[in-house]
Formats: structure tokens, sequence, C-alpha cells
């Protein structure tokens, strides 16, 4: 371990700085070593390095190729000593000091002459180039000319020729050229700390020097538009969180500081003059609410980090002003640790205030950061910041079945990161917390098997300097065994700040389901209303469409991707929508069984929730009610009742929109009779609606108040021929459309390995139900159903009744037949204080399912509510609550969240709030 620290206070000389917070405060050391290197590792650990070289035949291996490539580079310094560092993307002759943009374009450089040549800035914001970087031996050396521009390969000709072209067509490829060159003398930096060789010091300090005086010279863009851009920009990228040269430039500085000190002695001041600008212009721009405020501040630390004491300066700006800005200070564009997890941490759930695909980001930061903690200030941020723990073990929350995490917003589903479960486990073993390490450990193992199998080997290590030190083997205690997911999930999980809500029956890869249910409240998320995924048989069937080709910046996200019509929802009257990226537009959950709970409890057969939303634009009311019915071990089915009016009345159209992956799709009236589909042109921009649904296409639509039957079908051929089906039955309306589309291919699995058939060359399988007038009254009810050709559909027939007595015009029944005998009679209201009855059953509820017995078993569920009457049992609570009453092998069971009164066959028995199934003594 590092002897980073010699003991921890308060620094009092910071206590009366401008921007210093309230509260809580993260303490500074009271000494620093004066010695380097000291960010990645220290002078006393060279030897320990050594070590590891010698002993591990990864990091031999890792250092032989370090080794073998950068001499590559010293041997042509040999003969020409500038080879290297006049490749740097540079203003060569200009020696521009001011760097003009239009938006996310470059424009042109000007401004007075600097004494040496400056850094030239990139050419887009996107990643979007018509030419792309030459290999670096065809870099043209000092390359600037009287225009400008610089000398790169036309990506549309053969062979890619070299062409003079103005920057911003080269995307960002002047940074990626730039990086590539510092990362070259970043490994020499280190080779000549561990070797001594002159030669490599050389190469690093050449480049090193240009650049950096280079950055020294060079002032921040200048936004001509005078827009948001001008908030973002850094010194070398249009945005503040993409300064990656930094990550190399703080290493390589490190590793050379001695050498720099002595051969450079005149530089060393324009050399922190440069990290110093650097930082300053990263705390003055940016975004401090979402997971920016943490890449910037990762900057801004390792700038501290390798910076001298503040007294070594005159402006007073050293190591631990940069320090402390990260910890306890705020501005308007870079907030502190503290106060970003207090903004975007929810203290009860601990998941982040974002998607899940930026969520994971900004955790996996805050566990770096922990990490950097222990290493270079001896300081546990975690036991400061109890919520990191919390957030970190919430993480299993977002995954499906298939251990893929939800797609809601900007996120592209993946399998679940475990670097911060690392983090965790290295924590607690720096701080002696043998709970912590137990828990992360078994979690570890859990979701990832094979990292118990490498015993401290590691293989497929990258060729990089950070490998010997933040990415060296984790020892795993072999006493902890890993855990089972079952026990890192909750039944039912409510995250209010970002609106999302899930519903599992399990997490078996093959037969579990999992609904992922979310509105938009938070960062990163998308006009979307009350939108769902619903898993099954092993995919995510019916998926959140992505991003887009070219993420959030693309026409195809504005118009399609981020909108109504790309997800799994309901649109009004074809205006649907609000501000996407930070949006403010949540649900209200009305209710739901079982309760949202920490990990672990018991899952149960049933399953619900019901929320509301308000959607903006329309000024409709909505609520969808989704629950998961199972039926056996293998089996089981989703309900779905989405209930939409516009709160003054004079609805247009409601527009239900279900996705699914598959390449087959049929739709067909619930009896199997055709209902003559035909083409259509409706679906579209025309009639003043969104841009969105004129990305839908091979449209055929059919006018129908028949109930309706949809079959989308993966083929498997490709995976052992047993095709997966989604069946979907639907309610028929007076006044009602339904349409079968093609939408554009489903972007946020597109990347994902394992699919079935290409994600990206096959176009989304799409359902509509139009609804002309109000869908309030007649709602869209809907039964959902996984199946595979090997496990084929579990139900007989799916069906609908009326209530025959009761008061509220918008009651839905549903009756599920399924094929072991089992019957279920579903009611939906959307007022729990009514009361509906059929067939001598009697509901007031939100929600309630009555079966038959069949087998020996037999299920009844009282959501949200005070009474159930069934064929001779009854139910009656005297305050709204949720009651599953099971018959399993004869054997009567209850779970139940307020006292109830309970009679079967006659026998009264009265029962309290029960946290498990109990069983009934009957």
């Amino acid at each position: 371990m590092r002897q980073f620290l010699l003991g921890l206070c308060l620094l009092c000389l910071l206590n009366n700085a401008s921007g210093q917070e309230n509260g809580r405060e993260i303490p500074l050391p009271e000494k620093m070593p004066q010695e380097h290197p000291r960010v990645l590792t220290t002078p006393d650990e060279k030897q320990d390095t050594w070590e590891l070289i010698k002993k591990e035949k990864w990091a031999k291996d890792v250092f032989n190729k370090l080794k073998e490539r950068t001499e590559v580079y010293t041997k042509l310094t040999d003969a020409q000593p500038a080879w290297l560092l006049f490749r740097l993307a540079m203003y060569w002759k200009s020696h521009a000091t001011e760097v003009y943009v239009k938006g996310e374009n470059y424009d042109h450089a000007g401004g007075e002459k600097a004494p040496y040549p400056t850094v030239r800035y990139t050419g887009t914001r996107g990643t979007a180039a018509t030419h792309g970087r030459p290999k670096l031996a065809d870099v043209v050396p000092y390359d600037d000319d009287e225009n400008g521009n610089v000398t790169f390969c036309n990506n549309a000709l053969p062979e890619r020729p070299l062409e003079s072209v103005h920057p911003s067509k080269t995307g960002r490829n002047i940074e990626s050229l730039n990086r590539e060159i510092l990362g070259i003398a970043c490994d020499a930096a280190f080779l000549y700390w561990m070797t001594d060789e002159e030669k490599f010091a050389k190469l690093a300090a050449g480049v090193f020097d240009t650049y950096m005086t280079g950055i020294y010279y060079r002032n921040v863009p200048i936004d001509l538009n005078h827009g948001h851009q001008q908030t973002l920009v850094g010194l070398t990228s249009f945005e503040v969180i993409h300064e990656d040269a930094l990550h190399i430039v703080v290493p390589l500085y490190d590793f050379l500081y001695n050498y720099l000190r002595t051969n450079y002695p005149e530089k060393m001041d324009i050399y922190a003059g440069a990290f110093k600008k650097w930082a300053d212009n990263i705390i003055a721009n940016g975004v401090p609410h979402n997971n920016w405020d943490l890449l910037q501040a990762r900057y801004i630390m390792n700038v501290g980090l390798v910076l001298e004491d503040n007294k070594e300066y005159a402006d007073g700006k050293g190591r631990e002003y940069y320090i402390d800005y990260v910890l306890n200070r705020s501005s308007i564009r870079q907030w502190s640790l503290t106060r970003l997890a207090d903004y975007g941490f929810d203290s009860t759930t601990g998941i982040w205030a974002e998607c899940p695909g930026y969520s994971s980001v900004v955790i996996n930061d805050y566990a770096n950061f922990a990490n950097q903690f222990d290493n270079n200030l001896k300081y546990d941020l975690v036991k400061a910041m109890p919520v990191l723990s919390k957030a970190v073990a919430a993480t299993p929350q977002y995954l499906f079945p298939n251990r893929m995490i939800c797609g809601f917003g900007d996120t592209h589903p993946s399998y679940l990161n475990t670097n911060f479960f690392i983090r965790m486990i290295q924590n607690a073993q720096a701080n002696g917390k043998t709970e912590q390490e137990n828990y992360f450990t078994a979690l570890l193992k859990c979701l990832n098997p094979e990292i118990d199998n490498e015993k401290g080997e590691k293989n497929n290590v990258r060729v990089s300097v950070n490998s010997f030190f933040e990415d060296k083997p984790l020892s795993l205690s072999p006493k902890v065994k890993a855990g089972k997911i079952e026990d890192y999930v909750s039944p039912l999980f409510y995250a209010p700040n970002v609106s999302w809500l899930v519903q599992r029956n399990g997490m078996h890869p093959r037969h579990s389901l999992m609904i992922s249910l979310n509105a938009s409240e938070g960062n990163h998320m998308h006009a979307n209303g009350i939108s769902m995924e619903l898993y099954g048989k092993g995919y995510v069937l019916g998926p959140d469409a992505g991003i887009g080709l070219t993420l959030y910046s693309g026409l195809d996200y504005a118009e399609y991707y981020s909108q109504f019509p790309s997800h799994n929802t309901v649109c009004v009257d074809g205006i649907s929508s609000y501000p996407v990226m930070k949006s403010n537009h949540s649900f209200d959950l009305l209710s739901c069984f079982p309760a949202s709970a920490e990990p672990g409890k018991e899952f149960t057969s049933v399953t619900y929730s019901n929320v509301y939303f308000r959607e903006p634009e329309s000024r409709a009311d909505q609520t969808r009610m989704m629950s998961i019915v199972t039926t056996s071990p293998e089996t089981g089915y989703y309900v779905d009742v989405f209930r939409s009016r516009k709160e003054r009345g004079g609805d247009k159209m409601h527009d239900y929109f279900y996705h699914n992956l598959g390449q087959v799709m049929t739709l067909t009236a619930a009896d199997g009779t055709d209902l003559n589909l035909q083409p259509t042109e409706e679906l579209a921009f025309a009639g003043a609606h969104l841009y969105g649904y004129s990305y839908l296409y091979d449209k055929k639509v059919a006018a129908t108040s028949k109930d309706v039957k949809a079959t989308f079908i993966i083929d498997m051929k490709d995976k052992g021929g047993d095709d997966i089906v989604m069946n979907l039955w639907m309610k028929g309306e007076p006044d009602r459309e339904v349409f079968t589309a093609l939408s554009p291919m489903t972007e946020g699995l597109s990347r994902t390995p394992g699919m079935p058939y290409n994600i990206k060359e096959q176009p989304t399988l799409t359902f509509v139900a139009r609804q002309h007038g109000e869908a309030w009254t007649r709602p869209f009810v809907a039964v959902y159903e996984p199946s595979t050709k090997k496990e084929p559909s579990a139900i007989q027939s799916v069906s609908y009744f009326d209530a025959e007595e009761t008061v509220l015009k918008d009651f839905a029944g549903i009756c599920v037949k399924s094929k072991n005998r089992r019957t279920d009679y579903i009611f939906s209201l959307s007022d729990a204080t009514q009361t509906a009855t059929y067939r001598g059953m009697k509901v007031k509820a939100d929600y309630a399912i009555i079966s038959n017995e069949y087998a020996g078993n037999r299920t009844l569920f009282l959501g949200n509510g005070t009474q159930l009457v069934a064929p001779r049992v009854t139910v009656h609570t005297d305050q709204a609550g949720n009651v599953l009453l099971e018959k399993k092998q004869g054997k009567w069971y209850i779970l139940s969240s307020v006292p109830c009164t309970v009679v079967i066959n006659g026998k009264k028995i009265k029962s309290g709030i029960t946290s498990q199934l109990t069983l009934l003594p009957v």
C-alpha cells in the first residue's frame, strides 16, 4: 500500500475560499508527499512493480510488449529526433491562440501569434467524419497549411487517399491522433521510470513539452453562435467530459517529472500553468447535475494530485485547491462529490437519477473515486458516503432474467458492469470491512462466475501502464461462495427518482417473466409516456427501441427513437411529446403488489402495478395496470389494461403501440379469421402528427370491433430451431382500427452479442391499435404470453366479460383459460371504492383475480381492495390492501398487507399482516 498520507485533518486555509459548502466535508491530508510519481504509484513501489513482473506471467508479458512497441519509436527518433512529435496535430505555422467554433463544428483559428506552436482543435462534437486520420507513419510532418486545413484520408474513395480538408470534416480524429502520440510518450515515460534508460525519457519529453506548451498558449474556444456549446467546450474537445488527453498527460508528467525538472527547468511553470488552465476550464464549463460532473471531477482530481502544494504557486492554486474543489466545493457547472450524491442518489433505493446506461457509468465513476481515495488519500469515501454502497448493491435491480439491464432512456442494454463490485471489495479490504467484502464477493461471483476460476492469474490483459496499478488482479476470499441472483433483486422494485418500476416472478432465464415500466423522470430520458418492456424465453421480446444510429445527436433520435411512436406506450391525438434528455414527467404509483422491497423477498404468483400519468402535450390522463400471472413453474402471462382520455374531451384518437423482436408477424381476429388487412398511408406525420409516425412503413390496417390476436415470431433456425413466439390477445372495441407495420431496427439491442438474428438489418415488428375518440371507457385490454415451438402456448383461450353490476363504464374483465384446466377471471376497476359483479363473483378493488380449483390448486388475489367474493371463498378487509390467497396441493396459504377476514367453505379465519405466504389453519 502506498504511504501517501501522513495524517488526516481539515485544511483550515481553504475554509473561507469561495464555493465552500455547508454540511459534511471530506478532509484533506495534512501533509502530502513531495516526490513523483504519486498518482498511479509511488517511488517506493518501483521494486514492487519489478517483483510483479518477475512473479506474474501476465505482468512480464505486458511489460515486454510495452517495451517492444515503444522501442519502435525510439529507433525512429535516433535517426530523426522529431519523428514522433512533429506528427502531433498542432498549429505549427500559425501558432493560433484563438479557436472559433459554430455550435458543434470547428470554424477557424486565429488570434495573436503565440511564441510556440499551439495545439490544434478537434473537428466536431460528434464522431461522424468524411475524412479519417492516416496511419501514424503517413501523417504529414508539421501539417498546417495557410487555410488551416489538415491532411487526412478520404474515407469515400478507394485506398483512402490523403487530401487537404477542413477540420470540420474529420470528426474527432484530430483528438484521436494526438492521444495516440501522447500514449506512446506516456509508455516511454513509464519505461524510463522503470529502467532509467534515457532514450525513453527523450522520446517522452519531446512530445510532452511540445504538447503542453501548446496547451499553455492556446485559449478556450469561442462559439460564434453564442450558444449552449460555449458552456461545454474544452481545450481539446467539444465536451469537457472528453478531455481524454488529460488521462494520458498526467501519468506521463508524473513518471517523467524528475527528468523534466532537470532538463526543462525553465518550463516547469508553463507545464503547471497548462494543467491549471485545463482544470479551470473544466470547472467553468460542463454540466453539474449528471454523469458529466463525475467525469469532469476525475480530470480535476488527477490534475490536483500531480501538481505541487498551493504554496509553490504565486496564485496559490495547487494540489490542495483542486482536490478540495472536487471533494467539497461547488460552482455553477461543477458540483462537489457530496452535493452531486445528495442530488442524484435516492437514499432509500440507491438508484441514480439517470437511465440505466448512464447510471452504471456514474456508479462506476464513484466506485473508482473510492478506490483512488483509498490509494491516494487513505480515506474511506464509502464510509463517508454510505449511499455509494447502497447504489452499487442496487444495480442488479436493472437486470432481466437473462442478466441484461433494462433499456429505457438513452441506454444500450448489456450485461451489468462488475467493476464497481470489484471496487467495493477493494474498498472493504483496504478498510477492514468483512461484511461488505463478503457481500460483494458473493455478488461478483454470482454475476461473473469466471472470475472465481482465474485464481489470481489474468488473461487477455491489455497492454497498458495501468495494468500494473489500477487493474492489478483482485484477490477474492475462497471461503465466500457465489450468491444466488434471486437474493439481489426484488419481486417488485420502484424507483421514483427515475419513475421506473419492475415486476418479476423469478430470475430463471428461460421461464421467468418480467415487466420494466417507466415514465420520464431524470436525465437521458425519452418522451414515452407510460412505456413498458416485456421479457420472455431468454430475450427482452418487447424492447425499448434504443438511441439511434448516431446516438442522441442524430435526427432519427430527435424524431423517432426518443419519441412516443418508438415505445410500447399510448400516444394521444398523434401529438404526445415533451422535452427529452433531462425530463420531469413521472408517473404516480397508485397501487402495487407486492410492496417495493429490499432484495431477497419471496417471489409471488401474482404481481401488479397501477400507475397514473398526465400526458402534458394533449393534457390527457392515462393509467396503466400491468400484472404478471404465474400459472405453473414454467408458464405465465402478462395483463395490460391501458386507459387514456383527454382532460377536456375532444379526443381524436389514442394509439397503442407495441414493438416486438422477430422476423414474422401475423394479425387475425381472435378466432383465427382473416381481418382483410389493407395497405394504408395512415400512421404518418400528415395530419399534423409527430414526425415519428413517418418512420413506420409497410403499414396495413383493418377497421374492426372484433377481438384480435397478434403473433410475433423469432425464427431460431440458427439457434436450434426452437422458434420463439410472443402471443398478444386484445379486446375489440367500437371505432377501433388495428395496424401491422415495420419500424426502424431496435437499435438498443443492435450491439448485443448472442441475438438470434442480425438486429441491425431487421426492422422491428410493430402492432398499433387506434381507438377513435377516448380510450378510457374503451381501454386497451391485452394479454401477452411468450412461448416457443417446443414450449407451446399454455393458454387455451382469452375472452372478455362485462360486469353485470357496476357504476363504472371503464370496467375491464378478462377470462383466461389455460390448457391445464385453470381458468382466471380478471377484474380491473378504475375506482377501488366501487364494486363489480359477474356470475356470482364480486370485487371491490383496483384489480382482482379469481381462479377455479384445478388439481388441488387455486389462486385468488385482491389488489388494493376491501372485498372479494368467489365460489366458496370470501375475503374482506376494513381498509384497502392486497391479499393473495392460494391453495397449493390442498393447503391454503395467505399473504396480506392488511388484517383481513377469510371465509373458506363456511369457515371464518382472521389473518393479520403477513410478510410471506403463510399456512392458513383451514
